[in-house]
């Protein structure tokens, strides 16, 4: 059976999808206990950033939501639809965009560590007490100002040799 999934983008400026992306949020961080934000600043960070939304048939199954300076404020992919490839795709889209990207992730977040790893994603540092709730965080970034063709066949590579 075909899956139709979808790319769809909310521009800076936009938040046509935002009521969908912080229901998914929620689902994930009462479920795994990350992605804590509150709304007011879910919802402003969302409008300012571009969103890269998957949806399959019209399901949202992940997004992505990247700053200006490459900077992903939010990455989540359904728990239901890990390992699909969608995380995957939703870097890919932020890499077209951007020289390099950044992000920061929960030092205890292990799955979340171990994904951005595969990806090729380098720690820059740790910061003590990143998080509202006193968690450490690790900046984590992708990418060092080659070439975007460089860039795709090294992120692509990576990802044959890795599956």
């Amino acid at each position: 059976m075909s899956v139709n999934v979808e790319m769809r983008v909310d521009a800076p400026g936009s938040a046509e999808y935002a009521e969908d992306a912080w229901d998914l949020k929620e689902r994930i961080r009462t479920r795994e206990g990350v992605l804590k934000q509150r709304r007011t600043f879910f919802v402003d960070a969302y409008r300012r950033a571009r969103d890269h939304l998957l949806y399959e048939e019209e399901e949202l199954v992940g997004f992505a939501s990247v700053r200006r300076d490459g900077y992903i404020l939010f990455l989540a992919v359904s728990p239901d639809h890990r390992g699909e490839g969608y995380g995957k795709r939703l870097v890919a889209a932020a890499l077209q965009e951007h020289d390099s990207i950044s992000c920061h992730a929960r030092a205890t977040n292990e799955s979340a560590l171990s994904f951005y790893d595969h990806l090729g994603f380098e720690i820059q540092r740790r910061i003590t007490g990143y998080y509202e709730d006193g968690g450490d965080a690790y900046y984590l970034r992708l990418g060092d100002g080659s070439s975007l063709r460089e860039k795709f066949a090294d992120f692509f590579r990576r990802s044959v040799v890795g599956e």
